[in-house]
């Protein structure tokens, strides 16, 4: 444990403080807090194991809305793909507080509540964020913990370079001792088949698709390789600046917003393209702060402005999808029933027109 440049040890008393939402925390601190998630919340949090690690640790989502006798639609979010960038776990935490805690006061997020089912991974890469606390020599390590095959020594796959999404086309290496290392094949790790599996089955709910990263400071758009371009890429890009300026509005703070071929790098395989590529429409990445100066080791005092601005970008994607999807609808239905009602009224119009004719006639 990073025991000298972190604090390691909260009762279960301290997770319900404030400043609990200042820390890092390890994965059994996290896995407890979930726990008390649901169990303080039993009407609207429930969770799900939908897979588990190559070192058979189990993947587990909270799944967080009120409940209802329909089919309700869902937003996605996972943090922690990668190890080493803590402050996504962090802000994962951060969301399910303030989702949990305004829920009842605030009417728009109440209203998500009762049609939206808010579906969150705190950590995805089990084994990697743990290997990263284990001394300070790991606190670095980026990828899963899978052994190299083919003779390669070296540990971990990328698995944001794993999903079947153009894969191993550009921005990856195939040498397995590589950070962008992308695996034997697509979907090689365990993690990434996990996420697949899960998107597949709940794709024509799924509103938006959120996964949070650092560190850059920016909102990544579909897709990962120069030559594609997502269908409703001015959507997107429409949603995404909007999102940067909410972000903006809170600490001051500048997020770039673009495909990452434009404003980062080529890459290919990731969730993110994934995602889009099977029709869920609102795909994003997240790179929280900061620019470089303190990278991956964010310092602490840095956290909670970091979640705060970023919980605003966030409500704006998932508002913006909510809305489209609930209010769009709405309008078409209404408009669809004044169409009818008007049709049958000129219907009936022209016919008794026709009859008071034929009535002169006669």
């Amino acid at each position: 444990m990073c025991v000298s440049m972190y604090s390691a040890v909260w009762s279960r008393e301290e997770t319900t403080e404030r400043n609990y939402y200042t820390r890092y925390h390890n994965m059994s601190e996290i896995t407890a807090w979930m726990e008390q998630m649901k169990r303080e919340n039993p009407d609207v949090v429930s969770s799900m194991v939908y897979g588990q690690t190559y070192e058979r640790r189990n993947i587990t989502l909270l799944k967080i809305g009120l409940s209802s006798t329909g089919r309700k639609k869902a937003i996605w979010m996972d943090c922690g793909i990668h190890a080493r960038e803590w402050i996504a776990p962090a802000f994962c935490q951060y969301f399910v507080r303030e989702i949990l805690r305004t829920y009842k006061t605030d009417t728009k997020v109440n209203e998500m509540m009762k049609n939206l089912d808010f579906y969150i991974t705190p950590v995805l890469n089990v084994d990697g964020y743990i290997y990263s606390w284990h001394n300070e020599s790991t606190r670095l390590w980026r990828k899963s913990r899978s052994p190299g095959t083919g003779g390669c020594t070296c540990y971990g796959t990328d698995i944001n370079r794993n999903f079947y999404a153009n894969w191993g086309m550009v921005g990856v290496s195939t040498d397995c001792c590589s950070q962008t290392y992308c695996g034997t094949k697509a979907l090689s790790e365990s993690e990434a088949r996990a996420v697949t599996d899960m998107l597949g089955k709940m794709r024509e709910d799924i509103l938006a698709f959120l996964t949070i990263h650092s560190y850059g400071q920016l909102l990544l758009v579909p897709y990962g390789h120069p030559n594609i371009s997502a269908p409703n890429y001015d959507e997107l890009m429409e949603v995404g600046l909007a999102a940067a300026t909410a972000i903006k509005a809170v600490h001051g703070m500048d997020y770039t917003v673009g495909t990452s071929p434009d404003v980062l790098y080529a890459n290919s395989g990731s969730s993110r393209d994934f995602a889009r590529l099977i029709g869920i429409p609102l795909s994003f990445t997240f790179e929280l702060r900061d620019k470089g100066e303190h990278g991956f080791e964010l310092p602490e005092d840095q956290i909670q402005p970091t979640c705060e601005e970023a919980y605003a970008g966030a409500h704006h994607i998932i508002t913006y999808a909510h809305d489209k999807a609930f209010y769009s609808y709405a309008a078409t239905v209404t408009a669809t029933l004044w169409t009818t009602l008007l049709a049958a009224w000129v219907s009936s119009a022209i016919l008794l027109t026709i009859i008071c004719l034929y009535k002169k006639v006669k």
